[in-house]
């Protein structure tokens, strides 16, 4: 099963597989920038590139699956907001131009994906003077126990592997930037979720934010 077809089926499993809402970090990283250019990859079911939208950005959102990206075309409709979307596999084609903004919320993926290089060609797309913002998980959260959270699966699925969740000190090291670009945040935090029982449970994330010098 391609990677494709792995995610049209995780989506496939029910008519909303997320909140609906705009991911907390994108909110309280971005939301003090001028509006410009934006990349949102992996962008799901489109909550990021709508709310992006809706406080005028020019947001291009990028999904691997198509059923992911129907339902985010659906929802800015709903949103009465303007985005393009175009379906990539970011391991084989990547969106054109520059960016003031590339945001990249919790890209982590159950079957083998060079996720480091991904991030790096992400980080070529960021426009002089742009923000890089990159999130990620630290741990499984209150989705371990089934075996998969937020498309990460258990090593012990067939044809799966462990994921592994980088700090933020590792984040950038392996992006390997050289000169010309300022930390702007790189930590880890806890963060509230609603788990698989209904009932709120902690879990940590991990904020790289990167400006690149004009």
């Amino acid at each position: 099963m391609s990677d494709e077809q792995a995610w049209d089926e995780r989506y496939r499993e029910s008519d909303r597989i997320w909140s609906g809402n705009p991911n907390e970090a994108l909110v309280a990283e971005v939301a003090d920038l001028p509006p410009g250019r934006a990349l949102d990859l992996g962008c799901g079911e489109g909550a990021d590139a709508v709310w992006l939208a809706k406080r005028g950005w020019q947001v291009t959102a990028v999904d691997i699956s198509g059923v992911a990206l129907e339902r985010a075309a659906a929802h800015a409709r709903d949103a009465g907001v303007t985005v393009t979307f175009e379906r990539h596999d970011l391991t084989q084609t990547f969106p054109e131009g520059a960016y003031d903004l590339v945001s990249v919320q919790f890209l982590h993926s159950w079957q083998e994906f060079d996720r480091e290089k991904v991030l790096r060609r992400a980080a070529e797309s960021v426009a002089a003077g742009g923000v890089y913002l990159i999130e990620g998980h630290m741990d499984h959260g209150p989705f371990r126990h089934e075996g998969h959270q937020e498309g990460n699966h258990e090593s012990n699925h067939e044809g799966h592997h462990e994921v592994r969740f980088p700090t933020p000190d590792e984040v950038i090291t392996s992006l390997d930037l050289g000169a010309g670009w300022e930390v702007l945040t790189a930590e880890i935090h806890p963060r509230t979720q609603t788990g698989p029982d209904g009932a709120p449970a902690k879990r940590t994330d991990a904020t790289v934010k990167l400006r690149r010098i004009p």
